[in-house]
């Protein structure tokens, strides 16, 4: 626009705003773009997303691969065997456990656990249980008289 740096500074502090030109210029010459490490982060998140996911071309979507449902041990195992350097005896290299953990993290994709999952039971909000029909009497003269159940 044909503005010397200087000028545009002097104004701001005409404004009340303490800007120096080399400030500006200081700020303009480090910026490189983007850090080695960002990228790599990207090239990972690219190659588990591929991994994990293939495109359906009959429905427009992502469909879920079998390895997508590995979770991070199993896709840090994975991405070794597939040629993705791993950390090896403290040696961080692009595809170590805790950056697969992060990259997972940033794609929200967490695998399947083949534990069971916790039941939270209902409470129904009145305060009122079922009322006690045997009257904590557990006997039965004869069989199949009395069914007892724990619902717990």
């Amino acid at each position: 626009m044909g503005r010397s740096v200087e000028s545009v500074c002097r104004v701001l502090r005409e404004q009340g705003l303490q800007v120096a030109a080399r400030t500006y210029r200081a700020h303009r010459a480090g910026y490189a773009g983007l850090s080695a490490g960002l990228v790599a982060m990207a090239y990972l998140m690219n190659t588990i997303h591929a991994l994990a996911y293939r495109w359906d071309v009959a429905s427009g979507a992502f469909r879920l691969r079998p390895e997508g449902l590995y979770g991070r041990r199993k896709m840090t195992a994975l991405l070794a065997r597939l040629g993705q350097p791993v950390d090896l005896d403290g040696v961080v290299q692009l595809a170590s456990p805790r950056r697969i953990h992060r990259a997972m993290t940033l794609l929200r994709h967490n695998g399947i656990r083949r534990a069971r999952r916790k039941r939270q039971r209902v409470d129904p909000g009145d305060g009122r249980r079922a009322g006690d029909l045997l009257g904590r009497d557990f006997t039965a003269p004869e069989p199949n008289l009395k069914w007892v159940t724990d619902f717990t």
